[in-house]
């Protein structure tokens, strides 16, 4: 019986429910037994690696000649090349961007900075930022400024 099959029609008790739960659970499961395959994943395991790389590698360890280890190489290109063209184009035909693509990337390491300083301490807490740039930028602030100094200025024609 498939899972397009399943009757669900007669669940009017608790104990149909609970059959049918049962079936369902079973079908999942002769499912999962027929078709899933059991992968050991290693930390150099990649996503491009396919059959036929294996088996190119697999000639390569048992020879150990130069032919099957350019061989090998060739595979390997070819194989990563068709696999990340076909990510891209998921990448594309998805619209999301290429920022999805970052994650293929070694991560960028921000340089290292200096903290601003003033008055020869670091500003390490908002607020010792904020009396750094206060006092930077707003030592003027009471200051008499003579405005005359505009009139000096001539004026410029605009051009319509």
């Amino acid at each position: 019986m498939s899972l397009k099959n399943l009757e669900t029609s007669n669940i009017t008790d608790k104990d149909n429910l609970e059959n049918m739960v049962n079936h369902l659970k079973a079908l999942i499961n002769q499912a999962w037994t027929k078709n899933a395959k059991r992968s050991r994943i290693t930390k150099h395991s990649k996503q491009w690696w396919t059959e036929e790389c294996s088996r190119s590698l697999n000639n390569y360890r048992t020879s150990r000649s130069l032919e099957n280890w350019k061989n090998f190489k060739k595979v390997v290109k070819n194989t990563k090349r068709s696999f990340f063209d076909m990510k891209i184009q998921e990448v594309v035909n998805k619209s999301c961007g290429p920022w999805e693509l970052m994650n293929w990337i070694n991560k960028c390491k921000l340089p290292t900075i200096e903290a601003i300083k003033y008055d020869g301490q670091p500003c390490l807490s908002p607020d010792s930022l904020w009396g750094a740039l206060h006092a930077t930028f707003n030592t003027t602030l009471h200051c008499q400024v003579d405005i005359n100094v505009l009139n000096e200025i001539g004026y410029k024609t605009t051009a319509i």
